[in-house]
């Protein structure tokens, strides 16, 4: 039952028409048959503006609780514009024109808008075709709606192309309070998959209570939300791209299992065949591309030339597929370590048999001068997006790579069926979520941090691992607004840990 009530607002916002006895629908989410509970209703204020368009703007939505029955209000509301021909309407988040009022904290924080860019990507994976737009900051009233959205709206065939213009002209560039918006049209399969995604994240701002099935089916969604927020990734689909695309970094927080799949790509997808170096602060030119080098031969130092790294791995690929993985890339100061050698990485022309060559300083130990790299030489990279003490890859690296983010994954903490690694870890995750800058998000730790192959070994993984990690970051005052949630985290873990103890 608790389908009806949202399969009838669905059904009045894609009718694309409003008449002033609306709002049965409009209260049918709550209460019997709804979605939310009876007590819920309490949270919002509905208002159905039935104008004709010739005389205004029509709207119909769930406003802050307390806002004036008719006229300007503030704070965040759910409304929907019908269109202009009907048969559609515009489904929108919107700032009320008097300001950000009692929801400044809902619309300023991170999560707010990472949830609707998260339900972007879910809805796109639905399959939604119909242009979806999110507004990176809510708070922002001085970028308006696009010229392009407004456009990609009209060009959908069967209706009427000026069928928003007015609405977003008003709402979304002269007061620029539109944040979010996603056209539902009358027939459309995923009409539903849109009113259901809009209205679950309106309903957690508001604290809406679920009911019935909506129980079990807001927080499936929402975790359906977090996994478009971090997207997973495995060794198949990075053993792919590397084979595509030849030059490859994996980039994200620590503990996200970068370096265990980078060896998994290795080991499955080229047999072994390759070698792992790890790149520091002392590695050089001549460690990587090659020079001279001490050798010592019974007792007596002497120094001859000896092939770097790159040079091996180039050698080695003459013959057979070899990956070079490099753990830690981005330790090193690149620009040194590959000198010339930079202007090798260009994997069309590699692929197409073409490969550039570079004339090195000095000959190499078999008297060559010339290098080039060969088709079967692939390169994999890892690197911890979250330390800032190491070398930032200049542009020059970064556009001859691809860059592949590798996030923290909840199932692999669940698959562990230890419930204190997985509440932790789902705190943790959600403090980032909804608080972190995203220059912060990347200080996430990973999945790795909670898992353990006993109760007491994660307790000490926990309390020696993480919550020193967690006290580093707090020094180092990069947090910003998730710093007071952090230090309530830090001290919520220890207490469990003290009581678990």
């Amino acid at each position: 039952m608790a389908e009806d009530g949202l399969s009838r607002l669905t059904a009045l916002i894609a009718r694309g028409r409003l008449r002033d006895d609306d709002r049965p629908a409009l209260e049918g989410i709550f209460g019997e048959g709804g979605r939310y509970h009876a007590r819920s209703r309490v949270l919002a204020e509905l208002r159905v503006a039935a104008l004709s368009h010739e005389a205004g703007v029509p709207f119909a939505g769930y406003l802050p609780p307390d806002s004036p029955p008719s006229g300007a209000y503030d704070g965040m509301s759910l409304v929907w514009f019908p269109a202009r021909g009907e048969g559609a309407s515009l489904l929108t988040f919107v700032v009320g024109t008097r300001g950000l009022g009692p929801d400044a904290d809902i619309l300023g924080r991170p999560g707010h808008a990472r949830y609707l860019q998260a339900l972007q990507r879910y809805l796109r994976a639905q399959g939604v075709r119909s242009p979806i737009w999110v507004k990176r900051d809510p708070t922002n009233q001085s970028e308006p709606v696009p010229e392009a959205m407004r456009q990609a709206w009209a060009q959908i065939d069967g209706l009427a192309p000026d069928r928003y213009d007015a609405a977003i002209r008003r709402y979304g560039i002269d007061s620029r309070v539109i944040y979010a918006a996603a056209e539902v049209r009358e027939g459309d399969p995923h009409a539903r998959a849109i009113v259901a995604g809009f209205l679950t994240l309106f309903g957690e701002e508001r604290r809406w209570q679920p009911s019935g099935a909506a129980r079990s089916e807001v927080p499936a969604l929402l975790t359906a939300l977090r996994t478009a927020m971090f997207p997973k990734l495995d060794a198949a689909e990075v053993a792919r791209l590397v084979r595509t695309r030849r030059f490859v970094i994996l980039q994200g927080p620590p503990g996200t299992g970068k370096t265990r799949m980078a060896l998994e790509v290795l080991r499955t997808a080229f047999a072994g065949l390759g070698e792992t170096v790890q790149f520091h602060p002392a590695v050089s030119y001549e460690t990587f591309i090659g020079g001279i080098a001490p050798e010592v031969e019974a007792r007596e130092l002497r120094f001859g030339v000896a092939p770097g790294w790159l040079v091996r791995a180039a050698r080695a690929a003459q013959v057979r597929d070899f990956l070079l993985h490099i753990d830690e890339i981005n330790r090193a100061d690149l620009g040194r370590v590959l000198g010339e050698a930079i202007y090798l990485f260009e994997a069309r022309e590699i692929a197409r048999g073409e490969p550039r060559a570079v004339t090195l300083p000095q000959p190499l130990d078999d008297g060559s001068q010339t290098l080039a790299l060969p088709p079967g030489l692939f390169v994999l990279g890892t690197m911890n997006s979250a330390d800032r003490s190491i070398a930032i890859l200049d542009l020059a690296v970064r556009r001859r790579f691809a860059f592949v983010d590798v996030w923290p994954d909840l199932d692999v903490v669940e698959a562990t069926g230890q419930r204190t690694a997985v509440e932790a870890f789902s705190r943790l995750v959600d403090l980032f979520v909804q608080y972190a800058t995203e220059d912060a998000l990347p200080l996430l730790p990973g999945h790795a941090y909670f898992l353990a192959g006993s109760e007491s070994e994660l307790r000490d993984r926990l309390r020696y691992e993480l919550l020193p990690l967690l006290r580093e970051y707090l020094v180092e005052g990069r947090l910003g607004a998730l710093e007071s949630e952090l230090r309530a985290y830090s001290d919520w873990l220890e207490g469990m840990l003290a009581s678990d103890g």
